[in-house]
């Protein structure tokens, strides 16, 4: 997977000694992290996970949005777009084999609930399906497009950065396909080789005019959808398909959104700062556990969520203080 993660180290607060930090793969910080790592060669016993390099840590049941049930991610997912289908007669959902119920689940049995004009199957044409769902936006829809794996979202990129995140601005404000959003699963699970394992939101990290979103759990991730739904600006939603069963939480049945760029704050911490997000979080929770446990250094950790644009106020304060 992709690493998507940043460190910060705080100088002026931190009890490490970082003097080797940068000279190179011999340096005593990157040696101590290597020989702390569960893979590395020179631990005694090396361990092995066979399905995930993280352990899923669900967050607390939210109490605030009304009734909970619990979910994994994809039926989380399929929950936020059952809910928005329900509550807007002008939602269209269409993607390859969304009609069935997609490749990871994610639109089971909502055809059958709301019929074949609402959720439907397109052609083998990502830059068509992003065109669509342009036209559809503009036209007054909710467009809800389903890209199969975020690997062939290229084929649309030009749709993508030089329509759907300009269209609002070469306008004049006149026109706009805010009401798009694009969803796509993301990132890796183990077998799914080089074309279904991609995390190219990077990509789309430096186009003004699109929102980028990558949540981390179900609750996250009905609660992020829903809010790139309703949201006036195109956006890019990214689903972590390792996620999809193997995290599971209790959610609330109900609509409820989660701001959009604003991250949140997971774990206080005085020496360093570790932002990440999506299944990467879960990553850096091991790696905050371990560093305190073994070096005595305390790790804050930040879930940026929106990638772009990115809450830099958040990070940026935690940072100087």
């Amino acid at each position: 997977m992709a690493a998507a993660a940043r460190f910060f180290v705080r100088g002026a607060h931190s009890k490490l000694s970082i003097s080797g930090v940068g000279t190179g793969p011999q340096s005593s910080f990157a040696a101590t992290l290597l020989k702390l790592s569960p893979g590395s060669s020179s631990s005694t016993k090396t361990q092995r996970r066979h399905v995930a390099h993280f352990t899923f840590q669900p967050d607390p049941e939210p109490t605030q949005y009304g009734p909970t049930e619990k979910m994994n991610m994809f039926q989380s997912v399929t929950s936020a777009l059952d809910n928005t289908l329900a509550s807007d007669p002008t939602a269209v959902i269409f993607g390859e084999d969304v009609a069935f119920g997609g490749v990871f689940r994610c639109t089971v049995g909502l055809r059958d609930k709301y019929g074949k004009d609402r959720v439907f199957n397109t052609p083998l044409c990502e830059q068509g399906i992003v065109g669509f769902g342009i036209g559809a936006a503009v036209a007054g829809a909710t467009a809800i497009a389903e890209i199969q794996f975020a690997d062939y979202i290229y084929p649309a990129f030009d749709q993508i950065v030089n329509e759907a995140a300009k269209y609002r601005y070469r306008s004049g404000n006149l026109f706009d396909c805010g009401s798009l959003t694009i969803r796509a699963p993301w990132g890796c699970v183990g077998h799914g080789s080089l074309y279904h394992s991609q995390s190219p939101e990077a990509f789309f990290a430096h186009c003004p005019g699109i929102k980028v979103v990558i949540p981390r759990s179900p609750v996250q991730a009905k609660g992020l959808l829903l809010a790139c739904i309703a949201d006036q600006n195109p956006c890019i939603f990214f689903e972590p398909k390792i996620l999809y069963r193997s995290a599971v939480e209790q959610v609330p049945v109900e609509s409820y959104t989660v701001p959009l760029s604003q991250a949140e704050v997971l774990q206080e911490g005085s020496d360093v700062t570790l932002v990440a997000w999506g299944t990467q979080i879960h990553v850096m929770r091991e790696v905050a556990n371990m560093a305190q446990e073994k070096l005595g250094v305390s790790c804050e950790l930040i879930d940026l969520q929106t990638i772009l644009p990115w809450d830099v106020e958040t990070v940026c304060k935690v940072l100087i203080a």
